[in-house]
């Protein structure tokens, strides 16, 4: 794209499911910046501290141009080809189930529709699946179980307009920030709703909670058949709603009914009184939504979770009624796009099941296919299982980084190593994963492609380009469709544009529905390029005229369509009576901690990074707050595994083992440890945290157990501790722990070291990429105490500083940091860098806690010190706090800390 002029494209954010409306800025110069669109009706101008910093993460640095095979250049026409002819014979030799294709949330619904179609209605097979598999796959069984459909009943207007709001297993202030705000300015505005968590760990989310449930890992199950049995008993049941609109109810309650108050306790680690409490408000709110997310799904009895949940709900009419409803919010920004083509193994396009021959026949007709998958394909943890013993043959990977974010990820790499055909298409030319690809193919990034998302309350919205495509890269629709009529399946895959994939995929869910399915867009069927352009966010159904003539599917009624956004309030379910199911749950609990691995480890996100760090890790901004991987511990396992703040510990499960920074705190249960899963071989030396972790599945979704890990912890010896920062990006391979992050003007990097017979003026200079002599070098040395700082400059910049110590290094990062941006030419003011501290009227703002305006530790501490009381004051002084809101818990703290010592 030529620019003469600044423009403003309005497109969606790619990171989690909130889906938040972006304006991109493409100024005359080229320069992108991005800010909220404040007409977006999921997130009315706000954006998180991820979205605020997307244009930081746009940059060509390591992106993959061109198509490679195997490690050259290739161009695009060979590199197809031999996809296509690969995939070809390995299906005509072994048959369709010996191939597969990996896919994502990253994807666009274009990208997911045309993969979709090619593998179950072209290739014959249901070997598709995708890492969204991995986040929200435990709630699309439960929904199908209660409902006969994948269906979130509600909108995000309901959690402004209930009165009770319970979080479970979601750390909403860190994972989905803007929803977090909307909740926090709807209390404003009635102080009376109530706010219960239901997490183990007391995370930033409990800032805003009433109360907190300290729940034992996996004891949600327990928690939420008990509250039924409790709504029964205390005749706070909707018995005209469980009679008009569901089915099973007798049973579960019955089955429910065998747990006393004192075994639940006993199974989720709360006291009755703490049971009793919340038990008692759920009872008697009747405006109530039940928000969960990776807590409840990634569980190996996620289902369950999802349908004790739900149970609660049915059984007081409180689904899809104004500020009440069960409520999945997803991780990723199109994770309910890929639900609705069918993009999951077990699925079927338009949200049409696998398992219905009806439904099979219906989208075989529609594509006018040569065949149609007629089961389920193999789940995420099977599909690489199948790649290890040899099952699946070729492998076609896009979007995702499974090497890394898979469960039992060294056993994962080895697989996709052995395998005899990989393909990867992606952004990057080298990610964990795309370094074992044969064929390596470019796809389009985030402002470069053109197509739809659909957030977590089934709002579709537009992702627009506003950059030109870089080099040889292509939208990843496009390169399947390309492979599909190189398969010979010319026709059903001459797709010219992407609304022309959205408009087929439109009519498909229309396509013999009549109110018979939930996903029905038919509205759209005939949308032309125009019309897509001009696309404003809409939320599904929104179904096309009615197709007269046409029966009902056996067991369906046409004519049922759902009067409002929301589902399910008037009942008119998708299963054949059109009532909900009670599913009956016996709850079990299951110990996974042995003497040799006595402690649960809980994996999950942070806040300012994203999945594998493939585009956070670009910007600097995003790694002020938290720079490299570490694991909460608290205060009592600490002390018993000699373990202090800030060292460097080993954590093994029996599958691996991983090198991380330990942050002991109160926070985290006690028993239960705490790691993020962000960090790569790209970032760290040691920190693939899902190599700890075992491909353990809820047998009904297929979704790993990523939150209840049997694991040990211990202190790793380290002789001496580092940290540096350089110009270039460094490559300290031979340190024993590293952790590498981007910053203004180039690198920090976190390092210990198990020997400390090290040469540190030559490691310095290897690690600044400075040979000897190219470089004015000053020194502090003091072999006696351990401590080593060195400075190398290139005329009046910092190329690299590096601070050597005993323990861990003390010096303020963010200021070090600074150093590299500065001028340098005042001799004297150099000797700062080499004490490690600030000198003069510089300021130390300490660890960055607002990573939207940079703001630190040790400003807000100042400002409080200067008079400012309230987390409130800290924003007007500081700006701290006031764009996407996640720091203000923090900020509290530090509020509330220096106000305590004040006072003493």
């Amino acid at each position: 794209m030529e620019i003469d002029e600044a423009r403003e494209v309005r497109t969606t954010c790619p990171y989690c499911g909130v889906g938040c409306g972006v304006l991109a800025k493409v100024a005359a110069d080229g320069q992108v910046s991005v800010r909220g669109d404040p007409d977006h009706p999921a997130n009315f101008g706000r954006l998180c501290s991820k979205g605020s910093a997307l244009a930081e993460t746009i940059d060509l640095d390591g992106r993959l141009l061109y198509p490679e095979i195997h490690d050259r250049r290739a161009g695009w026409d060979e590199a197809l080809d031999l996809v296509a002819s690969t995939f070809s014979q390995t299906i005509a030799e072994h048959g369709p189930d010996a191939v597969a294709f990996y896919v994502s949330g990253q994807l666009l619904t274009e990208d997911y529709y045309v993969a979709n179609k090619l593998m179950k209605g072209f290739v014959g097979s249901a070997n598709i699946d995708t890492n969204s598999r991995l986040c929200m796959a435990s709630s699309v069984a439960g929904h199908r179980r209660a409902f006969g459909s994948d269906t979130v009943p509600g909108t995000y207007e309901d959690l402004e307009l209930a009165d009770l709001i319970v979080l479970v297993g979601s750390n909403l202030a860190w994972c989905h920030p803007v929803l977090y705000q909307r909740i926090v300015a709807a209390r404003e505005k009635r102080p009376e709703m109530k706010i219960v968590l239901v997490d183990p760990r007391r995370t930033m989310t409990a800032d805003i909670a009433d109360m907190h449930l300290a729940i034992a890992p996996d004891g949600d199950v327990a928690l939420f058949t008990g509250l039924l049995a409790y709504l029964g008993q205390h005749n706070a049941l909707d018995r005209a709603y469980i009679t008009a609109h569901t089915t099973g109810f007798g049973q579960a309650l019955f089955a429910a009914s065998a747990l006393d108050l004192a075994s639940v306790a006993a199974a989720t680690g709360l006291t009755e009184d703490e049971l009793g409490r919340f038990y008692s408000l759920f009872a008697a709110t009747s405006k109530t939504v039940t928000v969960y997310s990776q807590g409840v799904n990634q569980s190996s009895s996620g289902t369950d979770k999802v349908n004790a949940i739900i149970n609660c709900h049915l059984a007081t009419g409180r689904v899809g009624r104004p500020g009440a409803g069960p409520f999945s919010v997803t991780g990723q920004p199109n994770a309910m796009g890929g639900r609705e083509v069918g993009g999951m193994a077990n699925m079927l396009a338009a949200h049409m099941e696998i398992e219905n021959p009806e439904h099979r026949k219906r989208v075989q007709r529609f594509w006018t296919a040569p065949a149609i998958a007629e089961r389920p394909g193999l789940k995420a943890v099977e599909m690489f299982q199948a790649v290890a013993d040899g099952r699946i043959k070729a492998l076609w990977i896009m979007a995702t980084n499974p090497v890394d974010s898979m469960p039992d990820a060294d056993a994962v790499e080895a697989a996709i190593k052995a395998c005899p055909f990989v393909v990867v298409s992606d952004v990057l030319a080298r990610t964990d994963t795309v370094r074992h690809a044969h064929i390596r193919l470019p796809a389009a990034a985030w402002g470069e492609k053109d197509g739809t998302v659909t957030n977590s309350e089934r709002r579709i919205s537009r992702q627009r380009a506003f950059l030109d495509l870089p080099g040889e890269a292509r939208p990843d629709w496009q390169i399947v469709a390309e492979v599909g009529k190189r398969m010979g399946f010319g026709e059903a895959f001459s797709h010219a544009t992407p609304s022309e994939v959205f408009a087929e995929h439109a009519a498909l869910s229309g396509f013999e529905n009549d109110g018979a399915r939930d996903f029905d867009i038919g509205a759209y069927a005939g949308v032309d390029a125009e019309g897509y352009e001009e696309l404003a966010p809409f939320q599904w159904p929104a179904p096309g005229p009615v197709q007269a003539g046409r029966q009902p599917e056996e067991g369906g009624q046409a004519g049922h369509r759902p009067s409002s956004i929301r589902f399910f309030a008037d009942g008119n379910f998708y299963t054949p009576d059109r009532k909900a199911r009670f599913i009956t749950i016996r709850p079990t609990v299951e110990t996974r901690t042995s003497p040799d691995y006595p402690l649960i480890l809980n994996t999950g996100r942070i806040r300012d990074h994203w999945h594998t760090m493939t585009r956070t890790g670009k910007s600097p901004r995003l790694s002020q707050h938290i720079a490299e991987p570490f694991v909460e511990i608290h205060p009592a396992d600490a002390q018993r595994f000699g373990i202090g703040d800030a060292d460097i510990v080993r954590v093994s499960s029996p599958r691996g083992d991983v090198l991380v920074r330990a942050l002991v705190t109160a926070r985290q249960r006690q028993g239960s440890l705490f790691a993020p899963m962000h960090w790569t071989d790209q970032f760290s030396a040691k920190g693939r945290l899902d190599a700890l972790t075992a491909p353990l599945i809820d047998p009904v979704s297929g979704q790993p157990a990523l939150k209840h890990v049997a694991a040990r912890i211990e202190k790793f010896a380290a002789k001496a501790f580092g940290f540096a920062v350089m110009r270039q990006r460094p490559a300290p391979d031979t340190a024993s722990y590293w952790a590498v992050a981007k910053c203004r003007g180039g690198w920090r990097v976190e390092l210990a070291f198990g020997d400390d017979d090290i040469d540190w003026a030559g490691f310095a200079g290897a690690l600044f990429g400075t040979p000897p002599g190219a470089a004015e070098m000053l020194a502090y040395h003091d072999r006696d105490a351990g401590q080593h700082r060195i400075a190398a400059f290139d005329g009046d910049h910092l190329s690299g500083a590096l601070f050597v110590a005993p323990g861990p290094v003390a010096v303020s990062r963010g200021w070090a940091a600074e150093q590299l941006t500065a001028d340098h030419a005042n001799r004297r003011g150099r000797l700062a860098i080499v004490a490690g501290r600030p000198g003069g009227v510089d300021v130390d703002r300490g660890a960055i806690v607002c990573s939207c305006f940079g703001v630190g530790a040790n400003q807000i501490a100042q400002a409080v010190r200067g008079g400012c009381a309230s987390v409130e004051a800290i924003g007007a002084a500081l700006h701290a706090g006031t764009n996407c809101g996640s720091c203000r818990a923090e900020i509290r703290v530090i509020v509330d800390a220096q106000i305590l010592q004040a006072a003493e």
